[in-house]
Protein backbone atom coordinates (compact mmCIF):
# COMPACT_ATOMS: atom_id res chain seq x y z
CA UNK A 1 0.00 0.00 0.00
CA UNK A 2 1.64 3.35 -0.99
CA UNK A 3 1.84 6.37 1.60
CA UNK A 4 -0.48 8.11 -0.53
CA UNK A 5 -3.02 5.19 -0.11
CA UNK A 6 -2.53 4.49 3.31
CA UNK A 7 -3.14 8.09 4.57
CA UNK A 8 -6.65 8.46 2.91
CA UNK A 9 -7.16 4.87 4.68
CA UNK A 10 -6.43 6.40 8.28
CA UNK A 11 -8.38 9.34 7.45
CA UNK A 12 -11.47 7.15 6.04
CA UNK A 13 -10.82 4.97 9.24
CA UNK A 14 -10.89 8.05 11.61
CA UNK A 15 -14.27 9.77 10.04
CA UNK A 16 -16.09 6.25 10.47
CA UNK A 17 -15.47 5.67 13.66
CA UNK A 18 -16.07 8.74 15.44
CA UNK A 19 -15.03 7.14 18.43
CA UNK A 20 -10.99 7.24 19.48
CA UNK A 21 -9.08 4.70 17.38
CA UNK A 22 -5.91 2.70 19.13
CA UNK A 23 -2.63 3.30 17.68
CA UNK A 24 -2.35 -0.57 17.83
CA UNK A 25 -5.77 -1.27 15.71
CA UNK A 26 -4.18 1.45 13.27
CA UNK A 27 -0.90 -0.27 12.62
CA UNK A 28 -2.88 -3.93 11.80
CA UNK A 29 -5.03 -2.17 9.47
CA UNK A 30 -2.87 -1.17 7.81
CA UNK A 31 0.62 -3.38 8.77
CA UNK A 32 2.40 -0.99 9.31
CA UNK A 33 4.67 0.51 12.43
CA UNK A 34 3.77 3.21 14.91
CA UNK A 35 6.10 5.87 14.00
CA UNK A 36 4.63 5.67 10.23
CA UNK A 37 0.95 6.61 11.40
CA UNK A 38 1.86 8.89 13.71
CA UNK A 39 4.17 10.54 10.42
CA UNK A 40 0.51 9.88 8.67
CA UNK A 41 -1.64 11.88 11.41
CA UNK A 42 0.89 14.75 11.39
CA UNK A 43 0.45 15.13 7.77
CA UNK A 44 -3.23 15.26 7.55
CA UNK A 45 -3.32 17.94 10.43
CA UNK A 46 -0.67 19.99 8.64
CA UNK A 47 -2.86 19.44 5.50
CA UNK A 48 -6.09 20.28 7.31
CA UNK A 49 -3.94 23.60 8.25
CA UNK A 50 -3.07 24.00 5.17
CA UNK A 51 -6.20 24.52 3.48
CA UNK A 52 -8.33 25.90 6.86
CA UNK A 53 -10.00 22.77 7.16
CA UNK A 54 -12.67 22.35 9.91
CA UNK A 55 -11.35 18.96 10.85
CA UNK A 56 -8.24 17.95 12.94
CA UNK A 57 -7.29 14.66 14.53
CA UNK A 58 -6.27 14.70 17.64
CA UNK A 59 -4.10 12.20 20.48
CA UNK A 60 -5.93 10.82 23.15
CA UNK A 61 -3.11 9.20 25.24
CA UNK A 62 -2.15 5.80 22.81
CA UNK A 63 -5.73 6.55 19.96
CA UNK A 64 -6.21 9.05 18.07
CA UNK A 65 -9.98 10.62 16.83
CA UNK A 66 -11.07 13.08 14.47
CA UNK A 67 -12.95 16.13 15.63
CA UNK A 68 -14.04 19.49 13.99
CA UNK A 69 -12.02 22.71 15.80
CA UNK A 70 -13.60 23.90 18.55
CA UNK A 71 -14.40 27.37 16.69
CA UNK A 72 -17.01 25.87 14.95
CA UNK A 73 -18.96 24.99 17.71
CA UNK A 74 -21.40 27.63 18.18
CA UNK A 75 -22.54 26.45 14.28
CA UNK A 76 -22.58 22.83 14.62
CA UNK A 77 -24.63 23.16 18.00
CA UNK A 78 -27.07 25.63 15.86
CA UNK A 79 -27.15 22.75 13.01
CA UNK A 80 -27.57 20.03 15.30
CA UNK A 81 -29.83 21.75 17.67
CA UNK A 82 -27.55 20.79 20.46
CA UNK A 83 -28.50 22.24 23.70
CA UNK A 84 -25.70 24.05 25.89
CA UNK A 85 -24.53 21.75 29.01
CA UNK A 86 -24.70 23.03 32.24
CA UNK A 87 -20.71 24.10 33.33
CA UNK A 88 -19.69 21.57 35.94
CA UNK A 89 -19.90 22.62 39.82
CA UNK A 90 -17.24 23.71 41.87
CA UNK A 91 -17.96 20.25 43.79
CA UNK A 92 -17.58 18.41 40.38
CA UNK A 93 -14.67 20.19 39.38
CA UNK A 94 -13.15 19.48 43.06
CA UNK A 95 -14.21 15.17 42.91
CA UNK A 96 -12.50 15.51 38.77
CA UNK A 97 -9.50 16.57 40.47
CA UNK A 98 -9.13 14.24 43.03
CA UNK A 99 -10.02 11.51 40.54
CA UNK A 100 -7.17 12.67 38.06
CA UNK A 101 -4.41 13.04 40.08
CA UNK A 102 -4.97 9.79 42.25
CA UNK A 103 -6.62 7.36 39.52
CA UNK A 104 -8.28 4.75 39.35
CA UNK A 105 -9.50 5.52 42.66
CA UNK A 106 -12.76 4.15 44.70
CA UNK A 107 -15.63 6.50 45.97
CA UNK A 108 -14.89 6.27 49.22
CA UNK A 109 -11.50 7.37 48.63
CA UNK A 110 -13.06 10.22 46.93
CA UNK A 111 -14.75 11.04 49.61
CA UNK A 112 -12.36 10.66 52.42
CA UNK A 113 -10.36 13.32 50.03
CA UNK A 114 -13.71 15.83 50.16
CA UNK A 115 -14.89 15.03 53.22
CA UNK A 116 -18.42 14.85 51.67
CA UNK A 117 -20.48 12.37 50.14
CA UNK A 118 -19.58 11.96 46.52
CA UNK A 119 -22.30 9.92 45.31
CA UNK A 120 -24.33 12.12 43.00
CA UNK A 121 -21.41 13.94 41.64
CA UNK A 122 -19.38 10.89 40.48
CA UNK A 123 -22.60 10.12 38.63
CA UNK A 124 -22.99 13.31 37.07
CA UNK A 125 -19.42 12.80 35.81
CA UNK A 126 -19.82 9.41 34.57
CA UNK A 127 -22.92 10.68 32.44
CA UNK A 128 -21.30 12.93 31.28
CA UNK A 129 -18.76 10.70 30.24
CA UNK A 130 -15.82 12.18 31.92
CA UNK A 131 -14.84 9.66 34.12
CA UNK A 132 -15.62 5.82 33.56
CA UNK A 133 -15.83 2.46 35.71
CA UNK A 134 -12.23 0.44 35.15
CA UNK A 135 -12.68 -2.23 37.32
CA UNK A 136 -13.22 -3.36 41.29
CA UNK A 137 -10.86 -3.09 43.92
CA UNK A 138 -9.43 -6.97 45.28
CA UNK A 139 -10.84 -5.63 48.94
CA UNK A 140 -14.58 -7.09 51.01
CA UNK A 141 -17.50 -5.77 48.58
CA UNK A 142 -14.97 -5.54 46.01
CA UNK A 143 -16.38 -1.85 45.65
CA UNK A 144 -15.68 0.14 42.18
CA UNK A 145 -12.79 1.82 40.86
CA UNK A 146 -12.90 5.48 38.66
CA UNK A 147 -10.83 6.91 36.30
CA UNK A 148 -10.62 9.78 33.73
CA UNK A 149 -12.06 8.61 30.41
CA UNK A 150 -10.73 9.65 26.53
CA UNK A 151 -13.44 12.14 26.70
CA UNK A 152 -11.62 14.15 30.07
CA UNK A 153 -8.32 14.41 27.70
CA UNK A 154 -9.70 15.54 24.81
CA UNK A 155 -12.19 18.33 26.98
CA UNK A 156 -8.79 19.68 28.28
CA UNK A 157 -7.12 19.55 25.50
CA UNK A 158 -4.49 16.92 26.72
CA UNK A 159 -2.82 13.83 25.31
CA UNK A 160 -2.34 12.09 28.12
CA UNK A 161 -2.02 12.29 32.01
CA UNK A 162 1.15 13.78 31.96
CA UNK A 163 0.47 17.29 30.98
CA UNK A 164 -1.65 17.93 33.81
CA UNK A 165 -0.66 20.57 35.64
CA UNK A 166 1.60 19.59 38.61
CA UNK A 167 -0.12 19.81 41.94
CA UNK A 168 0.37 23.01 44.44
CA UNK A 169 1.60 22.54 47.66
CA UNK A 170 -1.09 23.43 49.56
CA UNK A 171 -3.13 20.36 48.38
CA UNK A 172 -6.07 19.36 46.79
CA UNK A 173 -8.37 22.56 46.69
CA UNK A 174 -5.83 24.31 44.44
CA UNK A 175 -5.29 21.16 42.41
CA UNK A 176 -9.22 21.25 41.64
CA UNK A 177 -8.39 25.11 40.62
CA UNK A 178 -5.39 24.52 38.60
CA UNK A 179 -7.34 21.89 36.68
CA UNK A 180 -10.65 24.11 36.61
CA UNK A 181 -10.07 27.40 35.99
CA UNK A 182 -13.14 29.55 34.71
CA UNK A 183 -12.28 29.67 31.33
CA UNK A 184 -11.72 25.60 31.24
CA UNK A 185 -15.61 25.83 32.89
CA UNK A 186 -16.44 27.24 29.26
CA UNK A 187 -14.58 24.80 27.18
CA UNK A 188 -15.14 21.72 28.91
CA UNK A 189 -18.90 22.63 28.34
CA UNK A 190 -18.36 23.60 24.38
CA UNK A 191 -16.26 20.27 24.07
CA UNK A 192 -18.43 18.12 25.76
CA UNK A 193 -21.69 19.08 24.39
CA UNK A 194 -20.47 18.66 20.91
CA UNK A 195 -18.08 15.53 20.98
CA UNK A 196 -17.53 16.65 17.13
CA UNK A 197 -16.58 13.42 15.31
Amino acid sequence: MELKEMTASVEAVLFACGEPVGVDRLCETLEVDRSTVAKIVRSLNNTYEEISSALKIVSLGDKFQMTTDTKYADVVRKALEIRRNQPLSQAAFETLAVIAYNQPVTKAFVEQVRGVDCSGVISGLCEKGLIEECGRLDLPGRPLLYATSDSFLRCFGISDLSQLPAVPDNGEEDAAEGVASENKENEIADHHENDLN
